[in-house]
């Protein structure tokens, strides 16, 4: 098992502090959920632990051992799915594959997914939006990092591929420490076994749709 912890995370823009020392951690074999008003800062967080964002300060500890920030180093452990679709829409499923993975039984393993066997010479941009994102989340998942970050993979997409996606999260975390956000808040919560909100910069621990309307993310219920 592998742990990634981070601690006092801020990221503030011009004046306003968007993250506030934030400090949470994830194991391998377990899926932490991420919940948030929009602008709290998700998203933020996702980049610059990927690496692609920069922080005001962080600190991160693997597996007991400290870095530096690195975008290098980042990248050799963390997989992420960006929030807005990333692949080019003139090229087929087929011919994607291969810019992912160069060895032949990795792409095997993309390619014989039974879901992504259906439209495999179907151009990306000729997929639905449930097709298309399903895809994405198998291209990063089966890389070989230990931790994966996935932005929204449920919004605006299909149910049956909602329920595709978290049967696939479910098969992941096994071998991975899952970190996601999605303000298909009910989906989060389903998959998830331990849950977080950001709210006023920072990270607090919950554990159930009862803290989220306490936290201010879902309204009180109309009786």
């Amino acid at each position: 098992m592998s742990e990634l912890v981070i601690h006092k995370l801020s990221k503030k823009y011009k004046q306003r502090i968007v993250l506030s020392n934030i400090s949470f951690s994830i194991k391998t074999g377990e899926i932490l959920g991420m919940f948030g008003r929009n602008g709290c800062g998700k998203s933020t967080l996702l980049k610059i632990l990927f690496g692609v964002l920069p922080s005001d300060y962080q600190e991160i500890v693997l597996d007991n051992e400290c870095f530096k920030p690195s975008g290098n180093i980042k990248s050799m452990i963390i997989s992420y799915l960006p929030q807005d679709g990333f692949l080019p829409n003139n090229l087929t499923v087929r011919e994607v594959i291969p810019m992912y993975y160069a060895d032949g039984k990795a792409q095997d393993k993309i390619f014989y997914d039974p879901r992504i066997a259906r439209f495999e010479r179907q151009k990306i941009g000729a997929l639905s939006m449930g097709e298309r994102r399903y895809f994405e989340i198998v291209l990063v998942s089966r890389l070989p990092h230990k931790f994966l970050m996935l932005d929204e993979p449920f919004s605006m997409i299909e149910p049956l591929c909602q329920e595709a996606i978290k049967e696939l999260l479910v098969e992941l975390k096994k071998e991975k420490g899952i970190l996601i956000t999605d303000h298909y808040y009910r989906n989060v919560l389903s998959v998830s076994d331990r849950k977080m909100i950001i709210k006023d910069g920072r990270a607090i621990e919950i554990e159930n749709e009862n803290d989220l309307i306490e936290n201010g993310y879902l309204s009180e219920p109309r009786i």
